[in-house]
């Protein structure tokens, strides 16, 4: 009896990490909640979208937003955003939490912010530089930690 059941968990497992995969799915920015369209409009103006998906999983929705110029921001089911990845140019100033764009200014001026990422479970700030600091932040943008990639 012990077995069945630890097989029946286990297949229900199986299809439900199955499952999940095949929840993602394109949709327009739109259809997306407010408060991420309001973030879109507001941080990449004017910047085309190549792809929006809404991506499902066992704790509920997220959304993901990849630019044609190589940018793309992940938002969580709430449209706050989570992560904010610039490959190719920097994340946008008026994104950046301003006592952390001090900080940056300050102590490498000639970096440039290529990530950003908001932990809500961590109540923090992570942020990846051009000359490959990562530095991490609280939520009243003092640095805790600084570490070179």
């Amino acid at each position: 009896m012990k077995k069945t059941i630890i097989c029946l968990l286990c297949l229900t497992a199986a299809l439900n990490v199955r499952g999940a995969d095949d929840d993602d799915r394109p949709v327009r920015i739109d259809q997306m909640p407010q408060t991420a369209q309001t973030f879109i409009a507001r941080h990449f103006n004017g910047v085309k979208v190549a792809l929006a998906k809404m991506e499902k999983d066992f704790f509920g929705r997220s959304y993901e937003v990849i630019f044609t110029n190589g940018n793309k921001v992940e938002f969580d089911g709430n449209g706050r955003w989570t992560e904010i990845e610039c490959k190719y140019t920097e994340v946008p100033a008026s994104a950046i939490p301003e006592a952390i764009l001090r900080y940056v200014g300050e102590n490498y001026p000639d970096q440039k912010v290529w990530k950003l990422e908001y932990d809500d479970e961590k109540r923090r700030y992570e942020v990846k530089l051009s000359g490959r600091w990562e530095l991490e932040f609280d939520l009243e943008g003092r640095l805790t930690d600084l570490d070179r990639d």
